[in-house]
Order: C-alpha cells, then structure tokens, then sequence
C-alpha cells in the first residue's frame, strides 16, 4: 500500500479507481479496513482513497508513537494526502472520530472538499451531562485496565446487536485489538474536549449528515445542530447502529451514492 510521508509520520492510504476523488476517514480504533465494501461499490465511478489516520491501521507517527496526537493533526495529515495527491476539491466522508476530522478539515481548508459526509458523528466531543460523562469515564478505565481489545469485546455487541452480526463481531475485536494499547488511548484523549460547533455556521460545504437510528445517546440530536449549517441536511436509516457503514453497507451507499450524483 501507499505510504505519504508527512509531518514526522508515515500515512498509510488506500488508493482505488479512477474519477472525481472521494476520501473516507475511518472511527476511533479503527483503519482503512472499514470501508472495504465502500471502495468495492464506488471505485467504478470514483478514484476512492482511505486514509489510516496516524499511529492506526498501517500509519506510523515516528516521533510520537503514543501520541499525544490532535484532532486538528489528523485533519492536517488528511489535508497533506489531498494536496500531494493533487486531488482538487475532493467528496470527504467521515465515521465518528473520522467525522470530527473531516469537520476539523472543513474549518481549515473548506476549498479542498467538494462535500462532506458525516456518519454518526458531532461537531463537539466536548461532553456534557452525567451520563454522557459516565460513558466516557467507562471507556477510559477499560482502555487503561484491558487495552483495546477489552474495549472492542465492551463495543461489538452493541455495534452489532443481533445474531447474524456474530461475523462482524469477531471481524471488529480482532481488528481493533492491533492497536497498540498507548496509541489508542493518545487517540482517544485526542477527540474529547475537542469542538467546532461555533463555526457552523461558516461551513458552506455541501454537506450530508447521516445518523443511525440507535447511535449512542452522547451523539443524538443531530437535527439540532445540522440547523445551524447553511447547506447540510440530515437522513437516518432505520434500524441501524453507531458502525452503519459496515453493519448496513448497503443502505449507506445508496444513501451517499445519491448525495454523491447531486454533486457530482
């Protein structure tokens, strides 16, 4: 695979098909993997790119390889691989951490994207209430206590609830357990606390946000700041959970495949 050398690291990124450039930015623990059956339904008609963000997947930060890593220096490193791929305005899709950065990125470099996709994700990691806070605390403890694997076994039931996702289960934990336990904890520290919402208002990407119909409770309520953008809107799929992309591929692609079209 590719690698691009870029502010001390070594960026892995996939690279598939030919056409106008569309750039998927995966969640927190995970890779470039995630979104095998995107790369698959859109290389036809796209030149689809996915980006390991740094210290995850295949990526490498040399100097700091526990981090502590920034939300804005993933979004840089995103930045890095369009401008040096001499992309143009590129279509940028975003899960959860990857939606934080694809926002991040929208901020500083609004000419660089075509549109946005953000899939259950939020313009604020900045966490308020008690429930929300109990959750965050949970993850950390279970991060420190048994690492990223323990976290994983903690995550895929409720990413995968039901009994025919026992593949997609065994699939996520063995993924996300080849983190290395302090990059994954620097990745972590580096979205909470981190937020953009006051800038809504000034993104003017065209901008599709799509939720899943039981997305964590902490990241509800995105109609509520999709308002607040000038050129966004909202779609949920029914049934679906926090990874929608890879426990209804279908579904999402169709989605994005449209929104796609509009801009092409």
């Amino acid at each position: 695979m590719p690698t691009l050398a870029h502010d001390g690291a070594e960026l892995n990124y996939t690279d598939t098909g030919s056409g106008p450039p569309l750039l998927f930015l995966h969640g927190l623990g995970s890779s470039s993997d995630d979104w095998e059956l995107q790369v698959a339904h859109f290389a036809g008609r796209y030149r689809v790119l996915a980006l390991d963000f740094r210290s995850s997947g295949q990526s490498r930060d040399l100097r700091q390889p526990n981090g502590p890593f920034t939300v804005a220096q993933f979004a840089s490193d995103a930045r890095a691989l369009i401008e040096s791929l001499t992309l143009g305005p590129t279509h940028v899709v975003g899960l959860s951490l990857g939606g934080a950065v694809a926002f991040q990125l929208a901020c500083d470099a609004p000419a660089l994207m075509r549109t946005m996709t953000i899939c259950n994700s939020t313009p604020s990691f900045q966490v308020t209430g008690l429930a929300a806070h109990a959750t965050i605390l949970l993850r950390r403890v279970v991060t420190w206590v048994k690492g990223p694997r323990g976290m994983a076994q903690l995550l895929a039931p409720k990413l995968f609830p039901a009994p025919e996702h026992a593949a997609l289960r065994a699939k996520f934990i063995e993924r996300m357990a080849r983190n290395r336990p302090g990059a994954y904890a620097a990745s972590q520290r580096a979205v909470l606390g981190w937020g953009v919402a006051d800038r809504l208002p000034s993104i003017e990407v065209p901008t599709l946000v799509v939720g899943a119909e039981f997305d964590y409770p902490f990241l509800a309520n995105k109609q509520v700041w999709v308002r607040r953008m000038p050129n966004a809107r909202y779609v949920e799929v029914p049934g679906t959970h926090h990874a929608l992309p890879i426990e209804a591929p279908a579904a999402f692609n169709e989605v994005l495949d449209e929104f796609l079209r509009e801009h092409a």
